[in-house]
C-alpha cells in the first residue's frame, strides 16, 4: 500500500533549530519524489508562518491515501492527536533527554521529558514502522516495543556553512587570537546534559598545564536561566571567566565564523541522540575530541578522538595532544571530513526514500487498514 500523501507532525517548529531543518528537508524530498506533503504543528514561529500549518486547522475526518510522520523528542499534547488519527502512522525519532540529567537545573522540564517517555511507548502499538536519527535510538525504540524500524539520520545542508560566513564575527574573533592562544568550541544548547561545566573545568586544566591563553567558545540557546547564571560563576571561580565566550543564540554566519576559527570542537555531552553540530564540526575541518557518550562514538565512527576517561585532566590532555601534533591534527580533520560526507544531504535523501519503500513494503505485508472516508487534502 503506497501513500499519495506523507504529512509530518512537529510539537512546534521554528524551522533553524536541528529537528526543523531536518522537517524541511523531509517535506521538501517527499514532494520531489512525488507525494504530496505538508507540515503540521501546535506552536509555529511567526518568522516560518508560510513553511508549516496549524495543527487546529486539521481536518478531523480520516483523510484517504494519506500516512501521517509524528517527530518525537519531547512530551506534547500533539502526540494524542496524532494517536487518534485513523490513516496509517509512523514515527521519526530524535531521542528525549533522561530527566534525572536536567531536573536539577530546570525542573520544570521534568514533567515534559517525563511525559515525552511515557507517550513514546504508548505510540509504539500505533506505529507500523519508525525512523530513528542513530542506531542508539533505533535501540531505544526497540526496547520499548517498536517492531519495524530503520536509521535515517537527521538531513541538513552542511554547504550552507561555506555559502555564509559573517566577516565582522570573524575578524572579530580572529583579534582575540593576535595575543595567542587555541580556540575551543562547542555548539549546543546550554543545559546540565550537555556538560557545559565540564568544558570549562578542562579548560581550566589545559590552561593551567599547556595553554595559558586558550579560549572557550559555548555557542547555543540557555535551557533556563540557572545553568547559563551557574556556569559564568564557575567559570569566574576557576579563574578562566574572561577566556569562556557564551554568545547565546547567534545567526548562522555567526555560527559559520565559530567554526572557521576554531582549534578543536570539543563535546563532553552526558547526552546525545546524534549531535549534528559534531558532523558540522568535521565538515569544515575542525578536529573533533568528545566524550564516549550514547549516540556521540556512533556518529563520529572513529574520525574523531573518543574518551573513555571522562575526568578533566584527560579532556585537557587530549585536546593538547590534538593541537601540539600538527599530524595528528592533520589525520583528525582528514578523517571528519571524509566521515562528513556520510551525512551530506544527497546521502539523507537516499536513506529516507529508501526508508519510506521499507515502510512500504511493511504496510503490504501487514495489510494496514485504509480509510474509506473524507476528502484528501
Amino acid at each position: 500500500m503506497r501513500p499519495s500523501r506523507i504529512d509530518q507532525i512537529v510539537p512546534s517548529f521554528a524551522g533553524r533549530d536541528a529537528i526543523g531543518t531536518h522537517v524541511l528537508h523531509t517535506r521538501d524530498v517527499l514532494r520531489q519524489a512525488g507525494y504530496r506533503s505538508e507540515v503540521w504543528a501546535i506552536d509555529v514561529l511567526p518568522e516560518v508562518r508560510d513553511q508549516a500549518r496549524p495543527l487546529r486547522e486539521l481536518d478531523p475526518a480520516p483523510q484517504p491515501g494519506t500516512w501521517w510522520l509524528f517527530h518525537h523528542s519531547i512530551g506534547t499534547p500533539a502526540a494524542e492527536l496524532f494517536a487518534a488519527r485513523r490513516e496509517p502512522k509512523l514515527l521519526d525519532y530524535h531521542n528525549i533527554t533522561p530527566a534525572a540529567l536536567i531536573e536539577q537545573w530546570a525542573p520544570w522540564v521534568r514533567d515534559e521529558v517525563e511525559l515525552g517517555r511515557r507517550q513514546l511507548a504508548e505510540l509504539a502499538p500505533v506505529c507500523f514502522f519508525a525512523l530513528a536519527d542513530s542506531a542508539y535510538n533505533a535501540a531505544e525504540l526497540a526496547e520499548v516495543g517498536y517492531r519495524h524500524t530503520t536509521v535515517v539520520p537527521p538531513l541538513f545542508d552542511l554547504a550552507s556553512f561555506e555559502r555564509a560566513v559573517d566577516l565582522a564575527a570573524e575578524q572579530r574573533l580572529r583579534a582575540a587570537r593576535r595575543a595567542g592562544g587555541s580556540d575551543w568550541l562547542f555548539v549546543g544548547r546550554l543545559s546540565p546534559h550537555k556538560a557545559q561545566h565540564e568544558l570549562v573545568k578542562a579548560l581550566a586544566v589545559h590552561r593551567r598545564l599547556f595553554d595559558a591563553d586558550a579560549r572557550l567558545h559555548l555557542v547555543g540557546t540557555a535551557l533556563g536561566e540557572d545553568y547559563p547564571r551557574a556556569l559564568r560563576r564557575y567559570a569566574q571561580r576557576l579563574g578562566v571567566g574572561d577566556a569562556v565566550d557564551i554568545p547565546g543564540l547567534v545567526s548562522a554566519g555567526e555560527l559559520a565564523a565559530y567554526y572557521k576559527v576554531a582549534d578543536v570542537f570539543v563535546c563532553a555531552s552526558q547526552h546525545e541522540g546524534f549531535c549534528v553540530p559534531i558532523v558540522e564540526a568535521m565538515h569544515l575541518g575542525v578536529p573533533v575530541v568528545a566524550r564516549d557518550t550514547a549516540a556521540v562514538p556512533e556518529t563520529l565512527a572513529g574520525a574523531g578522538l573518543v574518551l573513555h576517561d571522562h575526568s578533566a585532566l584527560a579532556l585537557a590532555v587530549a585536546v593538547h595532544h590534538v593541537l601540539a601534533r600538527p599530524a595528528v591534527r592533520q589525520a583528525l580533520a582528514d578523517a571528519g571530513q571524509a566521515r562528513a560526507q556520510d551525512f551530506s544531504l544527497d546521502a539523507g535523501r537516499r536513506r529516507l526514500l529508501q526508508a519510506v519503500e521499507e515502510a512500504v513494503a511493511v504496510a503490504a505485508d501487514e495489510a494496514l487498514p485504509v480509510p474509506t472516508t473524507g476528502v484528501t487534502r
